[in-house]
């Protein structure tokens, strides 16, 4: 009997009845509860974190830098808000403490109060860190924590960069008033170089003007040394003047006291007199012409008088003729006479002379009346005129008495400007020398002042000069330096997907498994007629391999269509499945046909070494060396890597070298059973009296 009428019958078998047609289909839906139930439940476990739990704190009281109000922990909380990353509770330090500790909560994030404090201090002269504070109890799950590690992680970072653009904006915001500030100072340099151009022209100038005042200090100390000389003859003159003003006024002062009272008791008597002396003079006055006129003639009749009274006394005493007592009496009068004639002679002999003189006495005469006049009219207020005269005598006196003290403090002042005066020529005479210096330093300080605007406006080119746009694109730059450029050559959309490759496999591996707890792997009945070997493994390998391309035909239904699995190529993905499942069936198989009962034991264990050293879910460099060792020698290796490649893309060269590995293991265990299905046919007491049965 041919290998595929032995393998219908084998089928055939199951229709027989409720039980085997409910067998069948156990055997056809327990590859699809493995493969469907297990990647459903890890289908997308990150989309669904907002599901969990977690106790968020913020203590943080909010810092002030700047000027500004930073409240980091409330930036962070909004953040956190906003990103649904899980389900966030907002809570108190003790109530997230206790909720951790009975499994309220998988984990809490808290914010310390001095958390933005810490944040701000990076501008400040002591800066801090600024720590998250995160408690996780992997009692209540560790997969909850390790997660927790990554996305606090990506927060903790958001939080530095945040803070880090804040601190370098700073910086970029300083760069800017830098540049600023030595584009200005440049620009001062240039002004500087200008203005010290002047300067050294200046100085030049001072220094010749320098030694211009060097000449005139000469002639001002010499000019000053005459007048100290000249203020010492003032000082000295000016004392004696003094002396004789106070002489004055104190013999002023004295006739003063004495006359002042006569004065005030006589002014009426004074003035009266006075009019008198003016009235006499005018009548003298009046009468020096009539004196003029009449002296000759007086001096004749005064001579013709004499005569006659001594042609008398001759006639009438030489001889007596009259008696004695009246010749001595005309005697006398003869003598008076004479002298009389005498003085009209002199007189007339003085007029005569003094013709001149008497004009003068006229004119004196009419002084004198004027005067005497004008007293007699200030006789009235005489007192009043003379007190006016003796206080200004005494002011003439005290102002004689203050120039002669100035006289004094200028001879003082000016012995000190003469010796300022030398030591003024001396100093003209250094800073002549220190001008011609200050030339020579400024010459030097213009040269300078051009390589300091030179290296400013060179120094002003290379500081950078952002604006906001372009501050803003460093600064986010670098806050964050290094992101990771991440292109995914083919990207699974989802975990459950990622997954597939692992969990697909090992749903088929339990379908041979139990398929063939219901088929057997040999047929007794070939075995019994003495059928070929070959076609006694094909028998009981064909079913199986029916059984599980109807397994991968549901199983791939349910995940396409039920659950969403999208797969690069979705043929190529199926017909592998069927090189996988037919893979799987001649192991299995061979390990049940060679080792009976104990083959199924064989079984489970060569699945949980291959699930353990596939790679399925870590890379399998991270497992112990002995995984390492026994990953290149088993099926599921192969078959896991190919059905990545088939399911999110790539190159299609790990799907041709699971082919092969696969075609090989086929052929061998096939070959293997062939082996065993030849053992079978010779009975021996082992067959008839195993030592284990299942």
């Amino acid at each position: 009997m041919r290998s595929p009428r032995l393998a219908a019958l084998e089928l055939r078998r199951f229709g027989r009845g409720k039980l085997p047609r409910a067998a069948l289909v156990a055997l056809l839906v327990l590859p699809l509860l493995y493969g469907a139930l297990y990647l459903w439940s890890f289908w997308d476990p990150y989309g669904r974190l907002d599901r969990i739990p977690v106790a968020l704190v913020n203590d943080d009281k909010g810092a002030t830098a700047g000027g500004k109000k930073i409240t980091a922990g409330d930036d962070i909380v909004d953040g956190l808000r906003d990103s649904r990353t899980f389900e966030w509770h907002e809570v108190s330090a003790a109530e997230a403490r206790q909720g951790v500790e009975d499994g309220t909560y998988y984990l809490s994030l808290t914010m310390p109060a001095d958390f933005s404090r810490r944040v701000a201090s990076s501008a400040g002269d002591s800066p801090e860190t600024g720590a998250l504070q995160v408690r996780t109890n992997d009692a209540n799950n560790y997969i909850v924590g390790q997660i927790s590690k990554t996305v606090f992680s990506e927060v903790r970072s958001a939080a530095s960069t945040k803070a880090s653009r804040t601190f370098l904006d700073r910086i970029f915001v300083s760069f800017s008033d830098i540049h600023g500030k030595t584009v200005t100072a440049a620009q001062g340099a240039d002004r500087l170089k200008g203005g010290l151009g002047k300067a050294e022209q200046g100085s030049q100038d001072l220094a010749d003007g320098l030694k211009d005042a060097k000449s005139g200090s000469g002639r001002l100390a010499a000019g000053l040394t005459k007048l100290d000389t000249g203020a010492g003859t003032l000082e000295d003159g000016s004392r004696q003047v003094a002396d004789g003003t106070q002489n004055l006024a104190d013999q002023v002062n004295g006739v003063y006291a004495k006359a002042g009272p006569f004065l005030r008791d006589n002014e009426k008597t004074i003035g009266d007199t006075a009019r008198l002396v003016a009235d006499s003079a005018k009548a003298v006055r009046h009468n020096l012409d009539v004196l003029v006129k009449t002296a000759p003639a007086a001096a004749r009749t005064a001579h013709a008088a004499s005569r006659t009274l001594d042609d008398v006394y001759r006639t009438r005493c030489e001889t007596p003729v009259l008696p004695d007592p009246v010749c001595a009496d005309l005697k006398k009068a003869e003598q008076a006479a004479a002298d009389v004639a005498t003085v009209a002679d002199d007189l007339n002999t003085l007029i005569a002379d003094q013709n001149g003189g008497l004009k003068t006495l006229s004119a004196d005469l009419g002084t004198l009346q004027t005067q005497a006049q004008a007293l007699a009219d200030r006789a009235p207020h005489l007192s009043e005129d003379v007190d006016d005269a003796v206080k200004k005598i005494n002011k003439l006196n005290e102002g004689a008495g203050k120039v002669a003290a100035g006289a004094k403090t200028l001879h003082t002042g000016l012995g000190t400007a003469r010796t300022g005066a030398d030591t003024l020529d001396q100093g003209v005479g250094r800073l002549s020398g220190g001008a011609d210096d200050l030339n020579g330093g400024m010459y030097k300080l213009v040269d300078g002042s051009g390589k300091l605007a030179g290296g400013l406006h060179a120094g002003a080119d290379r500081i950078p000069d952002y604006d906001k746009q372009d501050r803003d694109r460093r600064t986010g730059v670098m806050a964050d330096p290094v992101q990771l450029a991440s292109h995914d050559l083919h990207k699974a959309p989802n975990y459950g997907t990622g997954f597939a490759p692992y969990f697909i496999p090992l749903s088929l591996w339990v379908g041979a498994m139990v398929a063939y707890m219901l088929i057997p792997p040999l047929n007794r009945r070939a075995l019994a007629v003495g059928t070929s070997a070959w076609r006694i493994a094909l028998a009981g390998w064909l079913p199986v391999v029916a059984v599980g391309v109807l397994q991968v035909a549901a199983l791939m239904s349910v995940l396409h269509w039920g659950i969403g699995l999208r797969m690069a190529r979705a043929a190529g993905t199926v017909g592998f499945l069927f090189l996988v499942t037919a893979c799987f069936g001649a192991i299995v198989q061979w390990l049940n046909a060679r080792f009976g009962a104990a083959g199924r034991i064989l079984v489970l264990a060569l699945l949980m070494l291959q699930l353990t050293s596939a790679g399925g879910t870590y890379p399998v460099q991270t497992s112990p060396g002995f995984f390492n060792a026994i990953h290149p020698f088993l099926p599921m290796s192969y078959i896991v890597e190919a059905l990545r490649r088939l399911i999110t893309g790539g190159g299609l060269g790990p799907v041709w070298q699971a082919c092969a590995v696969l075609t090989a293991f086929t052929a061998g265990a096939l070959a293997l059973t062939a082996v065993s299905a030849r053992r079978r046919q010779v009975w021996t007491l082992d067959r008839l009296h195993p030592e284990l049965s299942l």
